[in-house]
C-alpha cells in the first residue's frame, strides 16, 4: 500500500510527497539541535524501542502464518473419519490466516500491544511479493488473451462505480474530499487508491482512515461470499475470477477469494485486479485536476477557479507524468515480466530442470500471500468509524451493490467464452 506523509499536528490533511510544505517544515534548527560531534550517543531510545516491537511483530505474522501451513496440512488428514471431516479437506489457507490474524488482533488488542506492532502488519508489502511470483505460474498467452476484455472491464468498472458513488455521497451532503476517497476506493483497488486520492485531493487522515477500515469491513466478507455465490450460480472458473477482481476493494482480499475459488479462477482475479490497479495514476490525476479547479482551498468562486487552475498540472506536462509514475503500481510491472520470463523459459529449459524452480517459486508465493492473509486480521481496526456516522456506511453498501450487480454482468458478457 502505499504511504502518504503527514503534515504536523494541527494540520490533518495528507500530503502529497511533492508538497514543498513537506519538505520544508522543519524550519531552521534550533540552537543545540545541530549535528552531534563524533564519538557522542545518538541512538534514540525510542527509536530502539519501536525496532523491537515491529521485530516481534513480524514474528507474530511469521509464527500465525507458520501455524496456518500446519492446520492446512495436518487437520485434513486428523478430520478424517470425523463429522468435521469433508468440511476441514475444503477449507483453503486464506480461511484460517485470516481468521488466525483476527484472533491474534483480539489477543494483541486485550494485551494492549498491537498498536505498538502496526509497522510489522504490511499486508500491501507481502500481498505485492505474492502477486508478482504468481505472475510466474501465468502463462503469458492467459494474460495477453485475458487483458482485453480486463481493459473494458476495468475502465466500465471504474466508470460506472466512481460515478455512482459520487453521485450517491453527494446526495446525502457528504463532504467532496471523503466523496473522492469512497469513490475511488470503491471503484479501482481499495486501501491503495484510497490513499492516492488522499494525496490528490488533500482529504484529513481521520477520513482516510476512516475509508480504509469500510474497505476492510466489507472486503473480508467478501472472500467467502462470492465464491460461494459463483459456486452456487455455477459460473465459469473464468467468470468467476473476473467477478472477483473487479468487485472485491483491496488486491489482498481479490487474491484471497480467488484462492478459494480456484487456481484458475485466480489467474483471471488477478489479473483483472491488476489492470485496474494500473489505472491508479490516471484517477489520481484526474481527481488532482478537479480538485484544483472545481474545490480550490483558500476562496470562492471564479478567483478561486483561477488561482486553482494556475496550480493544475496539465496532462503531457512533465509534472503530470511524474505523478503517473508515482501512483503507478510498480508491483503490476513485476507480474508481468515475471509472467515473461516464465513463460520463455518454460520454451527453452527442460521441464526436469525447470519445474523444481516454479515450485519453489509456487512455495514462496503461498508464503508472501498467508503473511499477507494474516495481516488482513491484524491490521482491522473499528475505532476510526466511531465518529463517522452513518451516511458514509450506506454509501459503501449501496456502491457494493452496484459493483456487484454490474460487475457480474460484465463478467458475464466479457467472459463467458474464455478459455485457458
Amino acid at each position: 500500500m502505499s504511504e502518504s506523509r503527514q503534515r504536523p499536528a494541527g494540520d490533518h490533511s495528507v500530503a502529497t510527497a511533492a508538497d514543498p510544505a513537506v519538505h520544508a517544515e522543519a524550519g531552521p534548527a534550533a540552537p543545540g539541535t545541530g549535528p552531534a560531534p563524533q564519538g557522542e550517543d545518538t541512538d534514540n531510545p525510542g527509536d530502539r524501542t519501536a525496532v523491537i516491537w515491529t521485530v516481534t511483530g513480524l514474528l507474530v505474522v511469521v509464527a500465525l502464518a507458520g501455524t496456518v501451513r500446519f492446520l492446512t496440512e495436518w487437520l485434513p488428514g486428523a478430520a478424517e473419519g470425523t463429522g468435521f471431516g469433508r468440511i476441514a479437506k475444503s477449507i483453503e489457507y486464506p480461511v484460517y490466516a485470516i481468521a488466525l490474524g483476527f484472533l491474534g488482533n483480539a489477543v494483541l488488542s486485550l494485551a494492549g500491544v498491537r498498536d505498538r506492532m502496526t509497522a510489522a502488519f504490511r499486508t500491501e508489502f507481502f500481498i505485492k511479493i505474492g502477486l508478482v511470483l504468481l505472475g510466474a505460474s501465468i502463462n503469458v498467452a492467459v494474460v495477453v488473451r485475458a487483458a482485453g476484455p480486463a481493459v473494458l472491464q476495468a475502465i466500465a468498472l471504474i466508470t460506472i462505480v466512481f460515478a455512482f458513488t459520487w453521485w450517491f455521497a453527494g446526495r446525502l451532503g457528504i463532504d467532496d474530499r471523503l466523496r473522492a476517497l469512497l469513490a475511488s476506493s470503491l471503484s479501482i483497488c481499495g486501501v491503495s487508491a484510497a490513499v492516492a486520492a488522499a494525496g490528490a485531493v488533500q482529504a484529513k487522515k481521520e477520513q482516510l482512515a476512516f475509508t480504509a477500515t469500510l474497505v476492510i469491513v466489507f472486503a473480508v466478507p467478501s472472500i467467502f461470499l462470492l465464491p460461494w455465490l459463483a459456486d452456487l450460480m455455477g459460473l465459469p472458473d473464468a467468470v468467476t475470477g473476473a467477478w472477483i477482481g473487479g468487485n472485491i476493494d483491496t488486491t489482498a482480499a481479490v487474491t484471497a477469494a480467488g484462492a478459494v475459488a480456484g487456481e484458475q479462477a485466480l489467474q483471471i482475479a488477478s489479473i483483472v485486479k491488476v489492470t485496474q490497479n494500473a489505472l491508479l495514476g490516471v484517477v489520481a490525476v484526474l481527481l488532482t485536476l478537479y480538485f484544483a479547479v472545481k474545490v480550490a482551498p483558500g476562496g470562492s468562486g471564479a478567483d478561486a477557479a483561477a488561482q486553482g487552475a494556475a496550480r493544475a498540472p496539465r496532462f503531457g506536462d512533465r509534472a503530470t507524468l511524474l505523478m503517473l509514475w508515482q501512483r503507478f503500481p510498480k508491483f503490476v510491472l513485476g507480474f508481468i515480466a515475471a509472467s515473461i520470463i516464465a513463460t520463455l523459459l518454460a520454451e527453452s529449459v527442460p521441464a526436469a530442470l525447470l519445474e523444481p524452480r516454479l515450485d519453489a517459486a509456487k512455495e514462496l508465493q503461498v508464503w508472501a500471500l498467508t503473511l499477507a492473509f494474516v495481516s488482513i486480521g491484524l491490521e482491522f481496526n473499528l475505532a476510526s468509524a466511531k465518529d463517522a456516522g452513518w451516511k458514509p456506511v450506506l454509501v459503501f453498501f449501496m456502491a457494493t451493490l452496484v459493483n456487484l450487480l454490474v460487475g457480474l454482468g460484465l463478467a458475464l458478457l466479457l467472459f463467458r467464452d474464455f478459455t485457458f
